[in-house]
């Protein structure tokens, strides 16, 4: 029997949330799969996209009488307000009949609003996590996953992350060669794993207040290579090490360590980004050897630099 997939959409729903993950399961479909994919909104009626396009709907979540799995896609229109009751009330309807719940970018507060992610583990976009985390405290935010599973319940980064989830489970479903298939269709990685970071930093747009902190903050990012043990920064802002550390835990929520090994792992990556070979971006990131910086890449991303700067790299970079 076909699979249902329904995805819930509502006005201001971000339209690749929805298309992404759906291309995925048509185009598992043309490898042998059985998706039947349905949308429905919590009155029935058509939404307008983030890219202002009238997407139809097949009615409301009370029409649906077969179901599978259930996709809440993500909107910026979620974010800060509360979460619409109509949308809450269809979320708690439809994953009280599936079996399995999914939900795309900030579609994870929908989720969250509904109690359904109550006691579970779960992510969203970077941008986002500190929000979720705070507006609904029984949820364990992981902040920068791709994607995260608990109990059936699958929550993903935005964008893109919303087809790495829907290749995972055309994966759970129909077996690795089925959704390599699919992968190679669609040009996309079969490599990256749930637990993988966000490639991106979710430390960029805080200000710290403590101006101690902050000259710390805009010395190591606008010069990562320098000495910056914990010892050398706290000396160069007249501190000691055990007070800058407590600024950097109550600001950042993260060690001095920490803190100057994410800035040197994204300078390195806008280096092999720009084409510097592995070496020249371990010197100039700060990392001191190429095999520092490597243990460093798999540990934040799951793949080595080298792995990085193939995936990453444009056709302009590409070499013949």
């Amino acid at each position: 029997m076909a699979r249902v997939v329904v995805f819930l959409v509502f006005d201001g729903v971000t339209m690749l949330d929805v298309v992404g993950p759906a291309e995925v399961f048509v185009e598992a479909n043309a490898a042998g799969a059985d998706y039947s994919l349905r949308y429905v909104s919590s009155s029935g009626a058509p939404v307008v996209t983030s890219v202002g396009i009238r997407l139809p709907v097949d009615g409301t979540p009370g029409d649906v009488v077969e179901l599978d799995t259930v996709v809440v896609s993500g909107g910026e229109v979620l974010v800060g307000l509360p979460v619409p009751e109509a949308l809450v009330g269809a979320v708690r309807e439809l994953a009280a009949r599936a079996r399995r719940v999914v939900s795309i970018c900030t579609g994870a507060f929908v989720l969250a609003a509904a109690g359904v992610l109550d006691g579970r583990r779960a992510t969203t976009h970077w941008r986002q996590a500190g929000r979720l985390a705070r507006g609904y405290s029984g949820v364990e935010v992981v902040p920068d996953a791709i994607f995260v599973e608990d109990r059936g319940v699958f929550t993903s980064a935005g964008v893109s992350a919303g087809m790495d989830l829907a290749l995972a489970l055309v994966e759970r479903d129909c077996g690795a060669d089925l959704a390599r298939t699919v992968a190679r269709s669609l040009v996309m990685f079969m490599q990256r794993p749930g637990g993988q970071s966000q490639f991106s930093a979710p430390l960029r747009g805080r200000t710290p207040r403590a101006p101690v902190l902050r000259e710390v903050v805009d010395l190591v990012a606008a010069q990562p290579g320098l000495d910056h043990s914990a010892s050398a920064m706290a000396g160069r802002v007249g501190v000691s090490a055990r007070h800058l550390a407590r600024l950097f835990a109550a600001e950042l929520e993260t060690t001095p360590a920490r803190f100057v090994e994410q800035v040197r792992l994204d300078h390195a990556k806008v280096l092999l980004d720009a084409g510097h070979s592995v070496a020249q971006a371990a010197r100039l990131a700060g990392f001191g050897s190429s095999e520092t910086m490597r243990r460093v890449f798999v540990g934040w991303l799951g793949v080595s630099p080298s792995e990085y700067r193939a995936r990453m790299s444009t056709s302009v970079g590409l070499r013949s």
